[in-house]
């Protein structure tokens, strides 16, 4: 009776689909010297079924393929930039945008503003006409004066410039100045500079002078670009909070240049007020910032 168990229990384990070798073989030995025939029958039994569970050798290998394919796109997923595979925040709100219909082609962004967009921009910009009342050093940084400006309003405002290495104190007393006035407030070391003096300055940045109104300018005065005409047909300037979030500085600034003559302009479109051009004292063909 104990050969006829030991017999059923081979045939359970070869009749098995999902038979391992190395389970059978388990099986055999720990019941070799059993003297019980029902138990080892039950043992082997109880093994087989165990084994049927197990994976069999093409699965085994098929697994440990999947295992080492996937552990190697990880590794050479995690050597490479972020960047290539997410796009940023910033990348997205430049892409350009689809127009009309989803499947039209997306035009290419343009190099350089068209005249049309560098006029809108350069009438949001609120240059001014300021007259420097008093100047001095700034207290926490070597680099920087402070002035208080008249731009005709009921208050001087506070303006933070960085020319303590271009341009003697005593120069900029009582003088006649081109405000940027509708930037938005920044605390340069702890004082509040509330707008930003235009300057001229060669390709070197060794040489600096601020533009010069003429002297029959009134503080307060907007200055315009073009001709005498072209003042009616200004825009209004925009608040400080869309010169920041649309960038409309740092599109207009790379345009502005003197020209031959030493004239602030931006294209051939000389800077202005109602009592003549905007110059920088001796520098031609400079940048403006």
């Amino acid at each position: 009776m104990a050969a006829a168990a030991v017999l059923k229990g081979g045939a359970l384990l070869l009749s098995c689909k999902t038979w391992c070798f190395r389970s059978t073989r388990t099986s055999l030995s720990s019941s070799h010297g059993n003297g019980n025939g029902a138990v080892v029958g039950s043992l082997l039994l109880k093994r087989t079924i165990r084994a049927s569970f197990s994976p069999s050798p093409s699965q085994f290998f098929r697994r440990a393929s999947v295992k080492a394919t996937t552990a190697a796109y990880t590794s050479s997923a995690s050597d490479a930039p972020l960047a290539s595979s997410v796009p940023s925040a910033d990348s997205a709100l430049d892409a350009p945008q689809p127009q009309g219909d989803s499947g039209a082609e997306r035009p290419a962004p343009s190099a350089a503003p068209s005249p049309d967009q560098l006029k809108d921009a350069v009438d949001a910009l609120d240059f001014r006409v300021g007259r420097i009342l008093r100047a001095w050093r700034h207290p926490e940084a070597d680099s920087l004066y402070v002035e208080e400006v008249d731009l005709g309003e009921p208050e001087p405002r506070t303006i933070c410039s960085g020319l303590v290495k271009y341009i003697p104190l005593d120069d900029l007393q009582g003088r006649q100045v081109v405000v940027l006035a509708n930037l938005k407030p920044r605390n340069m070391r702890g004082v509040k500079s509330s707008g930003m003096l235009l300057a001229a300055s060669d390709a070197s940045h060794e040489n600096v002078e601020l533009l010069l109104p003429p002297e029959a300018s009134v503080p307060g005065e907007r200055i315009w670009f073009g001709s005498e005409e072209n003042k009616e047909t200004q825009l209004a300037p925009v608040t400080p909070n869309q010169i920041q979030k649309k960038k409309i500085w740092e599109l207009v600034q790379p345009h502005l240049k003197t020209d031959d003559s030493c004239v602030a302009a931006i294209g051939i479109h000389p800077m202005r007020t109602s009592a003549g051009m905007v110059v920088s004292r001796s520098l031609k063909n400079a940048n403006i910032s």
